[in-house]
């Protein structure tokens, strides 16, 4: 289900744009407040803009700079505060009580909610004999309406919930688990559903009635599934839009015949996308830094490139150092970031690299 090719790039369009309609004149006059790490930003903004509401909106300092670009061309007066969207939350109830603003929640809110259960009509109206949907998890209100919707019009079809493995709070909950100690803050490329704790109300009320499952992602699996998004779908998804099919991408779900994987946003920064690409490629062995260390003698980077020639990897990038602690008097360290194409063969170079009598210090 390609929410990422929205309006606003994401599926929170359609819960800001319910609650938008849903205001009074007055609250309409007054304007509203909302805090996000950048996808509900757009939404409420270009929601706002469209009714010709005053828009406030909160975002964490470290929200990507092409969400916080696309919340101000909608219109909105943009605060950023926090290092993570936690804190940005607490701004934005201080800012509704100081200038009487109507808060607009990105998911403890029926009107917001109800918007985003329009996806899951969607999906039964393409694919009636649905058995699977696979839904990221950030608040829970995305999964909470798609739930309700599914489950109202067919209570068989298995809905599962997928967590980024920094923020696992709503999958704790919903296992009966005693929940992490919260980080101060969540470093991930899943920014969008990195929210540290979990919602109570969103779990009792939906999630622990309508979820069959939820799962957490690494990092690295996501980052594999937005270069598989982009490899064989022609499709840009952001890290959260990404995560659902990181968990079917690896295996963590049993899935059945049919099955719908969202991809809730593609709003990703470009200054990160190909630091994404490489960590994906790395995570499949397709790219591969291989650090050595061998005498420092004429030679044997003739001797290490050949290598690399026989073995069809192609060399990226090269890096010589001779003056670490760590090296002897004559030894020097040679950095690779060479071109693989699976996991046997980065395991067939590095065995011709000590065929060769290198000390392989480093292989990622």
């Amino acid at each position: 289900k390609f929410e990422n090719e929205q309006a606003t790039g994401s599926f929170k369009l359609r819960g800001a744009m319910n609650k938008m309609r849903s205001l009074s004149d007055e609250e309409k006059k007054r304007g509203v407040v909302a805090s996000s790490a950048g996808n509900h930003a757009q939404g409420v903004a270009f929601g706002a803009q469209k009714v010709g509401v005053p828009a406030f909106i909160v975002m964490p300092e470290t929200a990507p700079i092409v969400k916080i670009n696309a919340t101000r061309n909608y219109g909105a007066n943009v605060i950023l505060h926090g290092d993570f969207y936690d804190e940005a939350y607490q701004k934005a109830l201080q800012l509704e009580l100081e200038q009487n603003l109507t808060f607009v929640h990105p998911y403890e809110d029926e009107k917001v909610i109800a918007g985003q259960g329009t996806i899951g009509l969607e999906i039964f109206e393409d694919l009636a004999d649905v058995d699977t949907v696979v839904v990221p998890i950030g608040g829970g209100g995305l999964i909470s309406g798609i739930a309700t919707a599914l489950k109202a019009l067919n209570p068989k079809i298995k809905i599962y919930g997928v967590v980024s493995d920094q923020a696992p709070g709503m999958m704790q909950l919903f296992h009966h688990e005693t929940p992490s100690e919260y980080k101060k803050k969540i470093a991930t490329i899943a920014e969008g559903i990195a929210v540290k704790i979990p919602s109570p109300a969103i779990h009792e009320t939906y999630i622990s009635k309508l979820v069959d499952e939820i799962v957490a992602v690494t990092d690295d699996e996501v980052a594999q599934a937005i270069v598989y998004l982009l490899e064989n779908v022609k499709t840009v998804a952001e890290g959260s839009g990404a995560a659902g099919l990181a968990a079917v991408l690896s295996r963590k779900l049993k899935l059945g015949a049919k099955t719908c994987v969202l991809l809730c946003g593609g709003n990703i920064d470009l200054n990160i996308m190909s630091k994404v690409v490489e960590r994906g490629l790395r995570a499949e062995s397709r790219l591969a830094r291989i650090a050595v260390v061998v005498d420092d003698t004429p030679g044997n980077l003739n001797r290490l490139t050949s290598i690399m020639a026989q073995q069809r990897a192609n060399i990226l990038e090269v890096y010589h150092d001779r003056v670490s602690p760590e090296l002897g008097i004559r030894e020097t360290r040679i950095d690779l970031l060479v071109e693989t194409s699976s996991d046997q063969h980065l395991a067939e170079i590095i065995s011709e690299l000590k065929k060769l009598g290198c000390r392989v210090a480093q292989s990622v």
